[in-house]
């Protein structure tokens, strides 16, 4: 944890929060069922209130209404969960990056490197990029041609920016996420597939964020585009020509088909697929699994697929789904059968 330590009250004050209980000293975060005396917890889901009772913390955040429940040192938010991670970043460890360009990394002649970005070893800079000040280009990176990349950005390693990839400022991008491939674009001609060129490019907002391995493919003419704030999980796949709306969050193996746009404010779940050249309005929840075969055009939740039951369960209703057709034309008014 780095040897930091604040006060409860110093916490309540820098955040917002309101203190109940006596001041104490916390040095580290944890669960309830892990803290020590020296470190804080959260309480944000009901089902873990039973916890208040052993938890060994020194501190806990917590709503107001939980705080009958609890005789130690509480700091009450709105958001328990929302507080917590901002107290936690103080105790997140982060490496001391040098400014300058790694004796090992290839630079283009006409690549323009501000002084104070730190480029590390055997990353490539291709011609007509450009790296602002403050950000870092872990090792390994590929920065190809006409590659814009914002300040305090950060590439954590094996980054791979293939061309004409703009990023804003304090985008934070994991190992091995590749952005500005072809899309997949393809015309067939005689029995035979001619690759569509793809002209564009990739265009991320500031403070996006996105994971490891993950994809995103420029665009055939105009670009693909992540509003700010827009943060993917890990192994998604981003078609081109997409646009995602700004505070969007996808979580890992998600993926969205060309030219599909996406609103603002949306959660798309683990698995989920969007097809292509659809439309998703501002704040749609998507749950895991889920394929959007239809544009959505109301704020809402929405699912697909089946649940998990035992296959010998699940196999006779697969069965009754191929007879609800034949079913529901023998109910009243269901159609040609009753005419």
């Amino acid at each position: 944890m780095g040897g930091a330590a604040y006060s409860a009250s110093g916490l309540a004050e820098r955040f917002g929060l309101k203190l109940h209980g006596e001041d104490r000293q916390v040095t580290g975060v944890a669960t309830l069922a892990d803290a020590t005396p020296s470190q804080l917890a959260f309480l944000a889901n009901p089902r873990y209130r039973s916890q208040l009772g052993q938890t060994q913390a020194g501190v806990v955040v917590m709503r107001a209404d939980d705080a009958h429940a609890f005789s130690g040192t509480a700091l009450l938010a709105r958001d328990p969960y929302a507080a917590f991670a901002k107290i936690a970043a103080l105790f997140e460890p982060r490496p001391v990056r040098q400014p300058g360009v790694h004796a090992s990394a290839v630079i283009a002649p006409d690549a323009v490197i501000d002084p104070s970005a730190s480029i590390g070893p055997l990353v490539s800079v291709g011609a007509g990029s450009r790296i602002e000040a403050g950000a870092v280009i872990g090792p390994g990176c590929v920065i190809g041609e006409d590659c814009h990349i914002g300040q305090d950005c950060t590439l954590v390693a094996r980054v791979t920016l293939v061309t004409r990839v703009r990023l804003g400022r304090r985008v934070l991008i994991h190992p091995g996420a590749v952005l500005g491939a072809d899309g997949f674009g393809l015309a067939m001609d005689q029995g035979h597939w001619i690759k569509v060129p793809q002209l564009g490019g990739v265009v991320v907002g500031d403070d996006c964020e996105i994971g490891a391995n993950t994809t995103i493919d420029r665009g055939a003419l105009g670009d693909t585009v992540l509003e700010e704030d827009v943060r993917l999980d890990n192994q998604i796949q981003i078609g081109h020509n997409v646009r995602i709306g700004a505070h969007t969050a996808m979580a890992g193996c998600s993926a969205v088909a060309g030219s599909a746009k996406i609103g603002r404010y949306c959660l798309v779940g683990g698995g989920a697929g969007i097809l292509g050249h659809l439309e998703v309005c501002d704040r749609v929840t998507i749950t895991a699994m889920s394929l959007v075969t239809h544009s959505i055009r109301q704020p809402g939740e929405y699912s697909s697929g089946t649940p998990l039951m035992d296959n010998r369960s699940w196999r006779k209703s697969a069965a009754r789904f191929k007879q609800l057709d034949r079913i529901a034309r023998r109910l009243p008014g269901s159609g040609k059968d009753d005419e």
